[in-house]
């Protein structure tokens, strides 16, 4: 039975990223597209703000603090809360309880209703279907954060097998061939500052991830964060690869390679 006449009243709060929302709209619109699809009431709240990782990650704890309140405050009129990132839901759902009493109920209720959109489609949607063609060869790359944090796929320093959400995702698309790569969850290199701080370490990583999916035959590379993707496209471009960056939200709306 399809989503829509299992619960046609879920309302979902849309968590857009700051480096989404500034330069990557399309994949905000996308997203919207897709959970209207599967009978989601999709919501933007205007307030919203920067989840605050810049800030935590750097050590700004106390500048974090007031957003991750905010946060809370704004969301939790939702049934769920879906968001385009791994590494922002991460902060959600695994890092803002520095900032709140133990068991604070608003925070708590946030945990259990916050998904990264790769999740949220398999294990609350059960998207089985997607009316959409993609005819290339895609190779998918495993943020950190996905992966280490919110567990959407296996890790090879941990010996569990675990279902890869987006690899689920994109063999139910008509004409899409996934790659097969060497090292299919090794870091891109971004980590956010790190790409400042650390630059020559931060690119000589991001060109590893490239060369094994040039050696495995992409002609594009999606996963579900687009900082990641943003720093390969960086590489990509200034070096002319023949490669394309799509966010895993715009091949299953349909989109095609070159969209922005």
């Amino acid at each position: 039975m399809p989503y829509s006449e299992m619960n046609p009243a879920m309302r979902v709060g849309l968590f857009i990223p700051c480096y989404v929302d500034q330069f990557y709209p399309d994949i905000g619109l996308a997203t919207v597209e897709l959970l209207e699809q599967f009978g989601c009431e999709v919501d933007y709240p205007e307030a919203q703000t920067c989840c605050g990782q810049p800030m935590a990650n750097t050590g700004c704890r106390d500048d974090a603090a007031p957003l991750a309140r905010r946060f809370v405050e704004i969301f939790n009129a939702y049934d769920y809360v879906v968001c385009p990132s791994g590494s922002c839901v991460a902060m959600v759902t695994h890092h803002y309880h520095d900032y709140f009493r133990e068991h604070d109920p608003a925070y708590t209720a946030i945990q259990q209703k916050t998904f990264e959109l790769t999740q949220f489609l398999v294990d609350v949607l059960h998207a089985d279907k997607f009316d959409v063609r993609f005819p290339y060869r895609v190779g998918l790359h495993n943020s950190c954060h996905g992966l280490r944090e919110l567990r959407l796929g296996s890790s090879s320093e941990r010996m569990l097998t675990l279902e890869n959400k987006a690899e689920t995702l994109l063999r139910k698309v008509e004409g899409l061939t996934l790659v097969n790569l060497q090292r299919p969850d090794e870091c891109c290199g971004f980590g956010g500052t790190f790409a400042v701080s650390e630059e020559a370490v931060s690119c000589m990583m991001g060109n590893d991830r490239i060369a094994d999916h040039q050696q495995a035959g992409a002609d594009v590379i999606t996963a579900g964060d687009m900082s990641c993707l943003m720093h390969l496209d960086g590489l990509i471009r200034r070096q002319k690869k023949p490669v394309a960056v799509m966010h895993i939200a715009q091949i299953l709306a349909g989109r095609k390679p070159g969209k922005a």
